[in-house]
């Protein structure tokens, strides 16, 4: 287990890719303008800013699995491939809104964004840049909320964080279907596995309980608002 500093103010935000549509388009310009403000204020704020793009409002391997004879593994890989093409658009707004973005690929296509390589995307972030990991881990099997995981442990954060659109945290039940169910302050990552409630992918939550990194989960209109701990849910590495 790795013992991660309570300063550290570096920080991987996942963002899904239906998040960015809000359920319209493929890209809203809204969503879009008010992530990358938010970004900023973060930026403002001291921290050093990842990200980790889902690919679902352009594809999702799911849908192919199984059908018309494509494998899961290529459909897990079509879908890596939404996320690239996602983390491309979002560089380019945010860019236009006056960040400084790289786009970090674990594959490999040198020709419009780099290849994932830890040192690099550490320098990127001590230079005050904001990196995009796309690609998912280069794997099929493993969701991006794994990526975000992984991602965030290997460059040493402080906290990941999990952006949700539509849900401001972790509840104990789905709030739009069980009008009983109540927002959770804080909660541990074994309750969550043992519980199955519906935080992310379960192997990444038992990969930051296990390597004692703590997540926020909060809506996406609270990416800012960090430091305020009544806000979203904290899953603690217990």
């Amino acid at each position: 287990m790795q013992t991660i500093p309570k300063d550290n103010k570096k920080i991987l935000i996942k963002l899904s890719g239906g998040a960015l549509s809000n359920g319209a388009e493929k890209f809203t310009e809204s969503v879009l303008e008010e992530t990358a403000k938010q970004i900023k204020e973060v930026q403002d704020a001291g921290y050093e800013v990842a990200l980790v793009v889902g690919g679902g409002n352009l594809f999702r391997g799911a849908e192919l699995a199984g059908n018309v004879g494509i494998r899961r593994s290529t459909g897990d890989y079509i879908g890596m491939l939404a996320t690239v093409q996602n983390a491309l658009a979002v560089r380019d707004y945010f860019e236009s809104q006056g960040l400084i973005v790289r786009v970090s690929s674990a594959i490999a296509m040198p020709q419009v964004c780099e290849s994932y390589i830890p040192q690099r995307a550490r320098r990127h972030l001590a230079k005050g840049r904001v990196v995009i990991f796309a690609g998912g881990t280069g794997m099929p099997y493993f969701t991006t909320d794994t990526t975000a995981a992984q991602r965030a442990l290997e460059l040493n954060c402080g906290t990941l964080v999990l952006a949700k659109d539509g849900v401001d945290g972790v509840y104990t039940a789905d709030p739009d279907t069980d009008s009983s169910a109540t927002k959770i302050d804080k909660i541990t990552a074994t309750e969550v596995i043992e519980q199955n409630l519906k935080v992310a992918d379960a192997s990444a939550i038992a990969m930051c309980r296990d390597n004692n990194l703590p997540i926020r989960v909060v809506s996406m209109q609270d990416i800012s608002k960090l430091k305020d701990e009544s806000l979203g849910t904290t899953v603690l590495p217990e």
